[in-house]
């Protein structure tokens, strides 16, 4: 599918920010831990390549990236070798045994499409099936084993991608991956600390992960080599025999009976489900904003539309001549991501299952009509009522920021941008053939309904989860690809890409200039200003705007590449281990 099915057009215009009397709601609650927490900042600077470019969360999967587009591979050939080594030394964040959103452009053919490979819920999955005793398991009860296993999409996703747009043989794309799970690589100091933080507590409770992860009991140091042979075992034959040899098969019975009989919370997951899942190759959805178009996810992304709804919100105020850091700026950015909060957890679910009025969110009048309610004070923002949308309700649902992204530019301007992710810090904490399984299924309202009413997130067979994870990639006015960006972090995603984009687009910094900026985020909950940098400083001045200010680790892990005409310039974010590799 080319771009784009929801192109929303509306004129530049600018609102003063005044007095509103607007209905106050009960916000939907948000998790407030960072389980996959920050573990210190590393020094990056902007990076420059003339022809192709990977920007991923470790060195490792940066370099396999590079080695295939220097051999002549594409943009998905590269994203495939990444992925396979981000499994590898960054399992807490991606693998796959979990699930990815990917926005691919072709650059011959000037075509935007995305792959939807996020997991599916088990056929025989109803609305209670995090229930227990009549009442639904807390998040914490949740997460662990096998009930919170959806069926992985991120190799499927990435081999219909490859049977499209690759250009290297299947097999060829494997081998850094397994040559490094045989021969082994060191454990970086962000899996150490987070392994000896322990948060993931299935992680210690359930074989063969808690033999892995915690050898002899203690948790996996910094510096230490680390082999996988099971890992490369299955790479082996994946590389060889296709995805079938993950979907079907020894793989396909060993992941079903981990689930089915996981010591805490066995799941349903079968057989069939693993056999019937397929990736969904959608549309992108697309605003302008200034001179540019802005595309990413459509849903089951909350994050793309959140993030598109925040830009076509922010177009309407002169940000170009508001400095970056004041209290002005954090207000209105807040306010902008209140509105699109609101909307979000009201309507977004997966499209089969629901009536998503994304056309209706992203309208000109809907958006103008949204950024005139923005006050000079801080206020809990209600969910609008755009074309197409039907009665609903809030859908409460916890996303950890447990996930990874990747920027890719190949030699002949073709690019990725992939967002990936097993959820929680470890995933579920259940280990097969190397790998750890997702927990997103609780990314499902895990309560079906609030009050009579049902609320559209809710579990059902089949249905993919609600998802803010947001790739991005922004065109300008002749439809030249400008940049390609994402982040992960849980719902703090839709926050992370947007700020970065206005701060590349309004306030004209270089990419990495715009990743170090410290970050704040508003979930139509609080507002959080990172700990560590002069946002500090705006405490006191926000407060006295009505804002409930927390200071606080945010830990995003935003990786870019800006497109110039005689070069490829690309950054990685200093909160996390990556590394932008290129030629």
């Amino acid at each position: 599918m080319k771009r784009n099915l929801l192109l929303v057009t509306f004129g530049i215009g600018y609102f003063v920010i005044a007095s509103f009397t607007s209905s106050y709601a009960v916000t939907t609650p948000q998790e407030t831990r960072e389980p996959e927490a920050a573990t210190g900042v590393i020094a990056q600077q902007l990076t420059v390549f003339p022809n192709a470019m990977v920007a991923a969360a470790n060195p490792l999967a940066s370099d396999a990236g590079q080695r295939i587009l220097q051999a002549g591979g594409s943009a998905i050939d590269a994203a495939i070798a990444t992925q396979l080594v981000l499994g590898l030394v960054e399992p807490q964040s991606s693998g796959i045994g979990g699930g990815a959103f990917i926005l691919h452009w072709q650059a011959d053919s000037q075509a935007l499409t995305t792959f939807d490979g996020r997991e599916t819920a088990p056929a025989s999955a109803g609305p209670e099936l995090f229930f227990n005793s009549g009442k639904v398991l807390s998040w914490r009860e949740a997460y662990v084993g096998g009930k919170s296993v959806g069926v992985p999409g991120v190799l499927r996703a990435l081999a219909d991608a490859h049977q499209q747009y690759g250009k290297l043989p299947w097999e060829s794309l494997f081998s850094d991956a397994i040559q490094l799970a045989e021969q082994g690589f060191m454990v970086t100091d962000r899996t150490a600390k987070q392994l000896a933080m322990g948060w993931n507590q299935g992680l210690k409770q359930l074989q063969p992960a808690s033999v892995y992860f915690y050898p002899q009991g203690q948790p996996l140091a910094a510096g230490q080599l680390l082999k996988n042979p099971a890992y490369a075992a299955i790479l082996r034959q994946i590389a060889k025999q296709g995805v079938t040899a993950f979907y079907e098969g020894e793989n396909a019975q060993a992941l079903v009976h981990t689930v089915q009989h996981a010591a805490i919370n066995p799941g349903q997951l079968s057989l069939a489900d693993l056999a019937a899942y397929r990736a969904i190759e959608r549309d992108a959805i697309c605003i302008p904003y200034r001179v540019y178009q802005i595309c990413s996810m459509a849903p089951p992304s909350s994050g793309g539309v959140a993030v598109l709804q925040m830009m076509g919100i922010l177009a309407h105020f002169p940000l170009a001549d508001m400095p970056p850091n004041s209290a002005e700026t954090v207000h209105l950015i807040s306010q902008a991501a209140r509105l699109a909060f609101a909307d979000r957890d009201h309507y977004i679910a997966d499209p089969a299952f629901a009536v998503v009025p994304v056309a209706g969110l992203l309208a000109q009048d809907y958006l103008k009509a949204r950024a005139a309610l923005i006050t000079a004070k801080d206020q809990v923002a209600t969910a609008g009522i755009p074309e197409g949308a039907l009665e609903t309700v809030n859908a409460p649902a916890i996303e950890f920021p447990n996930t990874s992204h990747l920027s890719i530019v190949d030699a002949a301007g073709n690019a990725v941008s992939m967002t990936t992710s097993i959820e929680n810090v470890f995933g579920s904490g259940l280990m097969v053939n190397g790998y750890l399984l997702n927990n997103q299924l609780t990314d499902f309202s895990l309560a079906p309904n609030k009050g009579d009413q049902l609320v559209v997130n809710r579990v059902e067979g089949g249905k993919r989860p609600r998802s803010s994870m947001a790739p991005v990639m922004v065109f300008d006015a002749d439809n030249n690809l400008k940049l390609v960006i994402g982040s992960p972090g849980g719902s703090r995603i839709i926050n992370y890409v947007a700020l970065s984009l206005v701060a590349v687009l309004d306030w004209q910094l270089d990419v990495q200039q715009a990743i170090n900026l410290p970050r704040h985020t508003h979930r139509n909950d609080y507002l959080a200003l990172e700990k560590g940098t002069n946002l500090e400083e705006l405490q006191s001045a926000l407060a006295a705007m009505g804002y409930d200010v927390r200071i606080q680790d945010l830990n995003s892990g935003l990786h870019a590449i800006a497109l110039e005409e005689d070069s490829l310039k690309g950054a990685a974010d200093p909160r996390r281990e990556g590394k932008v590799s290129g030629f």
